[in-house]
């Protein structure tokens, strides 16, 4: 795929894939660097800590729609009188009218929804039971560990949602979201009643899952140039060793733009006589400091002290809010900040998810309907670039 694009290995930043081992070796195999995606291992990390749990297991199935018992979502969804009844107590009961959501099993977060949407009906679904008949009902605890369990799911839901986005990059995968997360799941709260191991257990999944963020350089990269982040979030030894990385890279940069100037044009004029007065200086006292301090006079030194002087600017910096976008950031900075842009520009590109590629494919399917099967692939995908193009149609001026 790389060759008929005509892509280059050395073009090639970073492959984002899923967890499959297969697709972890090919891209090792091709000799590339390669990430996981976030939304993935963070499914993967609830499903075996918190949704493999038996009294969890046991919540889920009588709220799922699981055949043939049919259990109150699905009792509920597949009868309109059971919905109509539904509605009617909730407007008796004076609680907003909303719908039960049925759940993936592939999505865990369409459980977390489900289970939301019961407990918010929680009192309709009792009364609905009393005057009619369920095929099944939660018990008091049951209600109970439902929603303790939701408190434990909710901040990994918003954790999704964040790195669901289609700004996110690769520094939503390093510590300050991961970071933030166990933090909060370290934390001791009245509703841990009944549910205190699947905490235990999702800590030590999420620890487990990405405990690798140590381990790649780009994580540091990333995270320390975005201005939302920097390096506020690292540990001592780490925030030493992001630093260092970054104005290594700096230098880096620097040097090759030294090595790509190309030289002035050579005169065959000879070089200018020495006048008196430079012999004088030569001899005098000024003279030997300034002939001192031009043998001493290092390029590659000064190079350095301008990549820390950037660095350490930026960092010294406001931090950007969490809600603002750091791509918009850097598009204002890139005056200020060339070479710090250009890193940018290259360590920020990865997103952290395939979420946003895989929501192409509903674009796709959007454009290419029963009515339009005659599409040519040109114009299909011509179709579909303009969809998913950040530029605003609406600024787009039409031709006179």
């Amino acid at each position: 795929m790389l060759q008929k694009l005509n892509i280059t290995k050395e073009m090639v930043h970073v492959v984002l894939r899923d967890n499959a081992r297969n697709m972890a070796k090919a891209m090792d195999d091709y000799n590339v660097d390669s990430l996981g995606c976030m939304a993935h291992t963070l499914q993967l990390a609830v499903n075996e800590a918190v949704l493999s749990q038996r009294a969890v297991i046991d919540c889920v199935t009588i709220g799922r729609n699981q055949s043939p018992s049919r259990k109150i979502v699905g009792h509920v969804k597949h009868s309109q009188v059971a919905t109509t009844c539904l509605e009617e107590l909730m407007v008796g009961l004076k609680i907003t009218k909303s719908r039960l959501q049925q759940d993936v099993a592939t999505r865990w977060n369409s459980t977390l929804y489900m289970l939301q949407s019961l407990v918010k009906q929680k009192q309709a679904i009792a009364a609905y039971g009393v005057e009619y008949k369920l095929p099944a009902t939660l018990n008091a605890d049951q209600w109970t560990l439902v929603e303790n369990i939701l408190t434990i799911l909710d901040p990994c839901e918003q954790l999704t949602r964040n790195i669901s986005k289609a700004t996110a990059t690769t520094a939503d995968r390093h510590d300050p979201p991961i970071q933030a997360l166990t933090r909060l799941l370290k934390q001791t709260v009245p509703t841990d009643h009944g549910v205190k191991t699947t905490k235990e257990t999702l800590l030590k999944a999420v620890q487990r899952r990405f405990g690798d963020i140590e381990e790649k350089p780009m994580y540091y990269l990333s995270t320390i140039l975005d201005p939302r982040y920097k390096d506020r979030y690292f540990s001592h030894a780490s925030k030493r060793q992001a630093t260092e990385m970054l104005r290594e890279q700096l230098h880096k940069i620097e040097r090759d733009h030294l090595a790509t100037d190309t030289p002035g044009p050579q005169s065959d004029e000879p070089p200018a006589k020495r006048t008196r007065e430079d012999e004088n200086n030569n001899n005098s006292l000024l003279g030997m400091f300034e002939a001192i301090l031009e043998e001493n006079t290092d390029p590659a030194s000064e190079q350095q002290e301008n990549s820390r002087v950037d660095a350490d600017s930026y960092l010294l910096e406001p931090m950007l809010p969490l809600s603002r976008c750091p791509l918009e950031y850097w598009n204002s900075s890139q005056s200020r900040y060339q070479c710090l842009a250009q890193l940018a520009r290259k360590f920020l590109s990865a997103p952290c998810t395939s979420v946003d590629s895989e929501r192409l494919f509903s674009a796709a399917g959007h454009v290419m309907t029963e009515q339009r099967n005659r599409l040519a692939c040109e114009k299909a995908e011509m179709l579909i670039f303009i969809k998913k193009s950040p530029t605003d149609p609406t600024r787009i001026k039409k031709k006179q």
